[in-house]
């Protein structure tokens, strides 16, 4: 291990490790004093006359100051600790030397203890000790000891400098950022009141300085654990290792001086959204080595492959009608995904939602999250599809629904839709019912059901049709009355004069309404020519006027008019009344025209037979139709007499 820091180390260091002198002077010659005083002190004289007492005090001249001495603790006051050195008289130290951090003393009368003689005597005559500058100097000595023997300190990381943190190994020391760990630490303040074990870099015991390496433990460390992982390292192991690093992707796992990846696809059977959702740095985790490439050292990882495909008993354990539980993991616009057991998701198609609901997103009706019942409709181990439906939890309502309102029964309810092509009216939760335009008037001719019906309004319609496997609920309005064309056709039987009123004028004939609802159409050809040679010129809508009924049909709802055949039979009428109130004839002349006369009578009538038997048979034929093929041509206008 290189015991010299960087050139910006040594800078950093330079500026927040200010001088720290102990105030312990070595010197040379203060030893040679020393052992010169000691052999005055041991001299024997010639004359062996020397008193006891000047022996004694030559002996005392060899404690020099400065010097590390070991002495007994005899007296404990509230200011100083007495301490016996073997001096003419004890030394003190000041109390405070000897509180701990708790604020406790630990002097204790007969201890031993070493000390520092700063001063042999003051001006007071006192002997002046020091346990900590005593005790500074043991450290620089252990610290040169572990440093040229390559071993480690302890302490503890006490703050933060910049360029590193400060360290407490019985002295203040420098321990840099990039000496900390083996990798980049973004959080310093973290450490701080840690301890740890450290190497010395290197020390100036003139300045004070100390340089730290927890680093070059953690190498060595990391070294030896790389050689033991090497030798059981291979394909299908299973180890134990460290959460180092987590990306996008995966895992590093430190595996003890060896990183693996696991990669995201290798975490679980399931669905992983980030690596981060489960696994945090410093995480033990137990994963199987997928692959090992001695050469290039790089370790494939896998964690999913500790336990066996749920897939391999999916069948067994899920078979289709199985009621299960589970949690929402994804949604698509065609459906949601659910999480059965961890590896296995079944999809919930967005038809399979709801027996009633148009669903058009599955949002609607479930969330991310949400847990879920569903049914199991297919399952497929080989391709790991499941189908599963939310609504057969629920008992289909449109089984139910015809037993409930069958065909006939009047219901009421609110109208929650309005289209051009109907009304819907909710019946029950979810099913709604629809009244076809067709169906909501018998008579009245309606363009939009917005002319009658208001969306909210409450109204009674009755069941016309029930179809389950579409799920078609057909209503209708106009069915809570009686048809009125069911009575029209003996209301108006052919033959019958009627009077209506003009509602529209076509190129083909004339409508005229003879009553609410109920229409009758007068055909081109059933209409008298006035001078201008059109026979339609003559009318106009909301005229008032008469007409013939020729043919009625109630099924198709047709009614055939004439207003020709109507002035044929008014003429025939006046020329009847002509002949029974007019005057016998007494010439030739009149009995001859009377005669004639009689005989075209004979023919006219005649020929309203075949008429009518005419008509009859169109009226089988085709259904009644007043329309242009089914209105008969008028007969031939009598001859003027």
């Amino acid at each position: 291990m290189d015991k010299q820091t960087t050139e910006t180390e040594e800078h950093i260091i330079n500026e927040n490790a200010g001088d720290q002198e102990t105030g312990v002077i070595e010197q040379d010659s203060s030893g040679k004093e020393a052992a010169a005083e000691s052999d005055k002190a041991i001299i024997k004289t010639e004359e062996g006359t020397e008193s006891f007492s000047e022996m004694y005090e030559e002996s005392l001249k060899s404690l020099q100051e400065g010097e590390l001495v070991r002495g007994e603790i005899v007296k404990v006051d509230k200011e100083f600790v007495l301490v016996d050195i073997g001096y003419k008289s004890e030394g003190q130290i000041p109390i405070h030397e000897f509180i701990d951090s708790e604020g406790n003393s630990t002097a204790k009368v007969g201890e031993k203890v070493d000390v520092l003689l700063e001063k042999r005597e003051s001006d007071d005559g006192l002997i002046l000790l020091s346990k900590e500058k005593a005790a500074k100097i043991k450290i620089w000595d252990d610290i040169k000891a572990i440093y040229e023997d390559d071993g480690t300190v302890t302490g503890k990381i006490i703050s933060r400098i910049k360029g590193g943190m400060t360290v407490d190994i019985g002295l203040q020391a420098f321990l840099p950022g990039s000496q900390i760990d083996l990798k980049p630490i973004r959080n310093f303040d973290a450490l701080i009141g840690t301890t740890h074990d450290f190497r010395i870099l290197k020390y100036n015991k003139r300045r004070g300085n100390i340089v730290l390496s927890r680093r070059a433990i953690l190498e060595l460390q990391r070294a030896s654990l790389r050689d033991q992982t090497l030798q059981t390292l291979e394909d299908e192991a299973v180890l134990e290792g460290t959460v180092k690093n987590i990306t996008d992707y995966g895992l590093f796992v430190d595996l003890g001086g060896i990183d693996g990846l696991l990669h995201i696809t290798d975490m679980s059977w399931g669905r992983v959204g980030h690596p981060s959702e489960s696994y945090q740095v410093g995480d033990k985790i137990t994963v199987k080595v997928l692959s090992f490439d001695r050469e290039s050292e790089r370790v494939s990882l896998g964690l999913k492959q500790l336990k066996a495909d749920p897939w391999t008993q999916a069948e067994e354990k899920y078979p289709v009608g199985t009621r299960i539980g589970g949690r929402v993991v994804s949604l698509a616009d065609y459906g949601a995904f659910v999480e059965v057991e961890e590896g296995i998701e079944g999809l919930i198609h967005i038809s399979e939602m709801s027996w009633t609901r148009k669903v058009r997103r599955p949002s609607q009706v479930v969330r991310v999250g949400d847990m879920v019942e569903a049914v199991v409709l297919s399952i497929d181990s080989t391709n790991k599809r499941i189908s599963l439906g939310l609504k057969q939890v629920e008992p289909n309502p449109w089984d139910i629904i015809g037993e409930k309102y069958p065909v006939g029964t009047t219901i009421e309810g609110r109208i929650k839709n309005i289209t051009d092509f109907g009304i819907f009216i909710g019946i029950d939760e979810g099913i709604d019912g629809l009244v076809h335009i067709s169906d909501i008037s018998w008579t009245r001719r309606i363009k939009h059901p917005s002319e009658l019906y208001k969306k909210g309004q409450e109204v009674q319609a009755v069941v016309l049709n029930i179809d389950k496997e579409n799920e078609r609920f057909s209503l209708g309005i106009k069915q809570l009355a009686v048809d009125p064309w069911e009575e029209v056709p003996e209301k108006y039987r052919a033959g019958t004069r009627v009077t209506g009123t003009v509602t529209n004028i076509t190129d083909f004939g004339v409508f005229v309404e003879l009553e609410e609802g109920i229409e009758g159409l007068i055909h081109v050809s059933e209409l008298t020519k006035d001078k201008s040679g059109s026979p339609l010129s003559r009318f106009k809508v909301d005229d008032v006027i008469q007409a013939k009924v020729i043919n009625v049909s109630g099924g198709d709802e047709k009614i055939g008019l004439s207003i020709k055949r109507l002035e044929e039979t008014e003429e025939k009428e006046i020329y009847k009344s002509y002949l029974s109130h007019g005057k016998e004839a007494t010439s030739n002349l009149g009995e001859l025209l009377k005669e004639g006369m009689i005989n075209l009578q004979r023919e006219s009538s005649s020929q309203d037979q075949e008429e009518q038997v005419s008509l009859e048979e169109n009226e089988k034929e085709k259904g009644g139709s007043a329309d242009e093929s089914s209105v008969e041509t008028a007969p031939e206008e009598i001859e003027t007499i």
